[in-house]
């Protein structure tokens, strides 16, 4: 995976605004820097945010539907017990984020990056994440169900008793990953195997 390109470049800023169980829906933000805003409880259904850095920011309890976050970046925000439900996040980048309780369902998260990322409380369902960044990511014990990871960069992601089963797993090196009580289906064991250097085979009949 190439280089992340540095946070994108911003032309306004909204500072420490109190937008605590705000409704955000429909709303469209381009190249606005967020910092220490608290989004606690805010709804938002098909706002778009295009190209935005968010610093210092509370999304604690927001729940998010339909809405767009592309190539913006995260830093130091917290997101407890937030929900995305079929949301675009596309090209974004979160550094030193929190995520107890993480909620994602649907949509696109292609071309993130989560590099370190504790994602151990948090369920990922049926998420298109191609390309994505889980390098050195702790996803211990966390649902990582039905999710398109092709080509996603793994290198040395914690997996232990992550339930994986139905994810596209041919981008894993399993002998670059932590994998101790991973819950799998039988097709990604194979995959596993192979990636291992096994081959797999029918068993002859006498």
């Amino acid at each position: 995976m190439a280089d992340r390109p540095p946070a994108p470049a911003t032309s306004s800023e909204v500072r420490q605004a109190d937008w605590e169980g705000a409704d955000l829906s429909g709303q469209t933000h381009e190249a606005v820097a967020f910092v220490g805003v608290d989004l606690t409880d805010a709804t938002n259904r098909g706002a778009t945010f295009t190209g935005c850095t968010f610093a210092d920011c509370r999304f604690s309890g927001s729940t998010h539907a339909d809405a767009a976050f592309l190539s913006c970046t995260f830093t130091r925000c917290r997101f407890f017990d937030a929900r995305f439900t079929a949301c675009k996040l596309i090209g974004s980048r979160f550094e030193d984020c929190t995520f107890e309780l993480f909620v994602c369902e649907g949509g696109d998260w292609s071309f993130v990056s989560l590099r370190g990322a504790d994602l151990r409380r948090t369920a990922f369902r049926d998420v298109r994440m191609r390309e994505v960044e889980l390098i050195g990511a702790r996803c211990d014990g966390a649902t990582l169900r039905d999710l398109d990871l092709s080509g996603a960069a793994l290198g040395s992601v914690r997996l232990t008793g992550a339930d994986l089963r139905g994810s596209d797993l041919s981008a894993l090196d399993p002998r670059d990953a932590t994998l101790m009580g991973a819950i799998i289906d039988p097709l990604q064991a194979m995959t596993i195997a192979e990636g291992l250097g096994l081959e797999v085979r029918p068993v002859e009949q006498p």
